[in-house]
């Protein structure tokens, strides 16, 4: 047969071969591209990456930099690449519109946000409330936990945040929410519009020399660093942990912020809140307002 077929009598016998194991199936062309490549990423390397994933759910950007603290590098695009073959991907992925700011460099204190986040989950049949303080131009970050959102815990915190932060804050920003402003609720009922009664905390933040911003109704946006951080809290923190007590809540969130001011940032092209606070920090003499 392989004297008069214009194939070789290699491919003949290779085509037998296919016939007599697979049948008729065998005999369909297939690709003979190789399944593998010279450049291709190690076994060992794509295993890491997804065990990182899996462990802290961290984006392809932020695996990029712990691992080339490991000593592997690698480009994002890579990492990412990796993930997705894995299926350790978001689903259901909402596309974002792409905005220009206009970003104005700010230093530490110069803006803080806050703003306050149920705990998801009810410690003896008792709700519990996050409140949550961070710097625009670090991401430093400050945590407490308290029984209820009232204005007098509100006012505890920010001094307590005043007290415990490594810099002068002069401005914040928070919603328009009663235990902050009373703008949309007594503002209509004083007796004089011109010269209407102050929330106690902006009195507060008159009495510290800090000034109180509000965002726009319903633009929770606005307040886009401590919303990106309480999905971090979220996803990272509640999600994984139980608490039995208060104080167990307490201990363990404690030991969170901590992590999270060690945390490396995309806002921070790769480094921690407290790295950039010692950066941003040497040209300007640390001033705490107690």
């Amino acid at each position: 047969m392989a004297k008069v077929c214009p194939y070789s009598q290699r491919s003949l016998e290779r085509w037998v071969a296919l016939y007599r194991k697979y049948g008729e199936e065998g005999l369909i062309p297939k690709s003979t591209r190789p399944g593998s490549h010279p450049n291709e990423t190690a076994i060992r390397i794509k295993e890491r990456i997804i065990e990182l994933r899996k462990q802290t759910r961290k984006c392809a950007l932020k695996l990029k930099w712990q691992l080339e603290k490991e000593g592997i590098s690698l480009h994002k695009n890579t990492i990412q690449k990796i993930i997705k073959t894995e299926g350790l991907v978001r689903k259901y992925r909402v596309r974002k519109l792409k905005y220009k700011y206009v970003k104005v460099p700010l230093g530490p204190g110069e803006l803080m946000e806050i703003d306050v986040k149920y705990v998801p989950k009810t410690i003896e049949n008792k709700q519990y409330y996050q409140f949550t303080a961070i710097d625009c131009a670090t991401r430093w970050r400050y945590l407490e936990i308290y029984d209820d959102y009232s204005s007098f815990n509100s006012i505890k915190f920010l001094k307590k945040v005043i007290w415990t932060s490594p810099f002068r804050i002069r401005a914040i920003k928070t919603d328009n929410g009663s235990n902050f402003t009373n703008r949309y609720v007594g503002y209509a009922k004083s007796r004089d519009p011109l010269n209407p009664r102050l929330h106690e905390f902006d009195l507060v933040c008159q009495e510290k020399n800090i000034i109180h911003y509000l965002i726009d109704p319903g633009k929770p946006a606005q307040n886009g660093k401590v919303e990106r951080s309480h999905r971090s809290d979220q996803e990272i923190f509640y999600d994984r942990n139980g608490f039995k007590t208060l104080k167990d809540l307490e201990r363990k969130i404690k030991v969170w912020n901590r992590e999270y001011n060690n945390l490396e940032h995309c806002g921070l092209n790769g480094k921690t809140p407290n790295e950039m606070l010692e950066l941003l920090t040497i040209k300007e003499p640390t001033n705490v307002c107690g």
